[in-house]
């Protein structure tokens, strides 16, 4: 049987007979044509491959809205639809889009595609997100999808063909192709964060959409673009592979990300810094504050310390630290070398996965009596001592989203863990038990209100008695 040709390798193909082939040589065009239907048909078999495992999201909430007919100094609000883009990562209902794109959302949807080229569009709920790295991990309630694998980040590329798919301007199902413009892009040299550059063009739209490579798998999640226009300049920026890889397995635990921490906070190092500190060189990860009783102060580092390098890789910044701290399971260690005046010094830091409050709220609430079938949820009440722990409540009264249960669920409802259910229908909500009594008087069929706070903010959440 015939061996058929990766996208890349026809790419190649392509390439070396239009260098090598003049207009004059009637005995190359044969073969040009060849390879530039090779290259064709590969590049069709990709989009075959992937297009079901990408999602058009749909979501509906409030927002501020532009109103020339009144003065500029008004705030005015509306009911808001956007859309954006989101890949299938699991055959059971996994699906991964940026943050941004569900922010301020009432109701979530996502339109489907089937083999058969037809859609079809179902509710989808917010199973955990982060803001810190803009991404938001949504659930089906479907099964026999086609998931997309993930690349393993370590063979990403400059230069490799990538292919954006997505809905930019709203155009369900729109492919773009270009190449690794950067592989690692830090846009904030203060912010961790590295994101994959890519030309493939991409617009707005595109956002939560995947970037694959030439064998089909996730590259990256498109995040955003850098333009002086609103209209893509060449420049847009993916999350790569490996931190939605660390990320996912969290926030289905989670509902949030969990990062490993030692005890520092680090400034990437500018001449500026370096005149005015006095220091010996301008590059590197400036330690600006110290935890007391942390895994750098155990070690003895100080503030001005300048770390060089993290486990053998040279520190131009903060990014390569960040970046084992986003991956780090909470057990591992890092080995520091950095400078202190005219001193070099190594140390092994210790990464810690500082628990946090809600963390240790799920080891102490019954499961029996904490939960809430019809919001698939364990809650816990809020009381005086839960809430001194919780300083960005604004109201301490109602009940807190202490974990997603295994079971239950019935209600297509968005709620993440750390929300609180302030009231139902208008009523207030006092402790667990009258959560649960108020949604079993809803009849079925009839549209549920919840008032919850995430966040520090309050909004309502609607949908209807199961």
């Amino acid at each position: 049987m015939r061996r058929l040709l990766t996208v890349a390798n026809a790419a190649v193909v392509a390439v070396t007979v239009l260098s090598t082939a003049s207009g004059a040589d009637a005995q190359v065009a044969p073969d040009r044509a060849s390879s530039l239907k090779l290259l064709s048909a590969a590049v069709e078999a990709l989009s075959a491959r992937v297009a079901p495992s990408v999602v058009q999201v749909l979501v509906t909430g409030f927002g501020t809205v532009n109103d020339g007919a009144r003065q500029d100094t008004d705030l005015v609000i509306g009911r808001q639809r956007t859309l954006g883009s989101g890949v299938i990562i699991s055959a059971d209902g996994d699906i991964v889009t940026n943050a941004h794109v569900v922010r301020g959302a009432r109701r979530v949807q996502v339109v489907l595609q089937g083999s058969d080229g037809r859609s079809r569009t179902v509710d989808a709920r917010i199973a955990g997100l982060t803001q810190e790295l803009d991404l938001a991990l949504l659930k089906i309630d479907e099964t026999g999808l086609v998931p997309l694998p993930l690349a393993n980040y370590q063979n990403v590329r400059q230069g490799q063909l990538v292919f954006a798919f997505g809905s930019p301007q709203g155009l369900r199902g729109t492919m773009t192709m270009g190449i690794v413009s950067a592989r690692e892009r830090q846009p904030d040299p203060d912010n961790p964060i590295a994101y994959i550059q890519t030309d493939a063009p991409i617009a707005k739209g595109n956002s939560g959409g995947p970037l694959v490579n030439a064998d089909a798998e996730l590259v990256g999640i498109n995040t955003f673009i850098s333009t002086d226009s609103a209209t893509n300049q060449g420049l847009g920026f993916a999350l790569p592979s490996s931190l939605v890889a660390m990320a996912v397995p969290k926030l289905r635990q989670y509902g949030r990300l969990h990062r490993g921490r030692i005890g520092v906070l680090l400034q990437t190092m500018t001449p500026a810094l370096k005149d005015g500190l006095g220091l010996s060189r301008a590059t590197g990860a400036l330690v600006s504050d110290v935890a007391a009783g942390g895994p750098a102060d155990a070690v003895g580092m100080r503030v001005g310390d300048v770390i060089i390098s993290v486990d053998g890789e040279p520190v131009d910044g903060v990014l390569p630290i960040g970046m084992r701290l986003f991956t780090s399971n909470g057990n591992d260690s890092l080995r520091l070398r950095y400078q202190r005046g005219d001193e070099v010094l190594t140390a092994d830091v210790a990464v810690v996965d500082e628990p946090k409050d809600l963390d240790r709220l799920t080891d102490t609430i019954n499961p029996e009596d904490s939960f809430v079938p019809m919001l698939g949820i364990l809650g816990a009440t809020i009381t005086s001592g839960l809430a001194s722990q919780l300083p960005s409540i604004r109201f301490p009264l109602g009940v807190i989203v202490a974990a997603r249960a295994a079971i239950g669920g019935t209600a297509d409802v968005s709620l993440v863990t750390g929300d609180v259910i302030h009231g139902v229908n208008g009523e207030p909500v006092r402790n667990v038990e009258q959560l649960r009594r108020l949604l079993d008087d809803i009849s079925p069929g009839r549209p549920v209100v919840l008032q919850i706070e995430r966040n520090g903010q309050f909004s309502f959440v609607t949908f209807d008695a199961d």
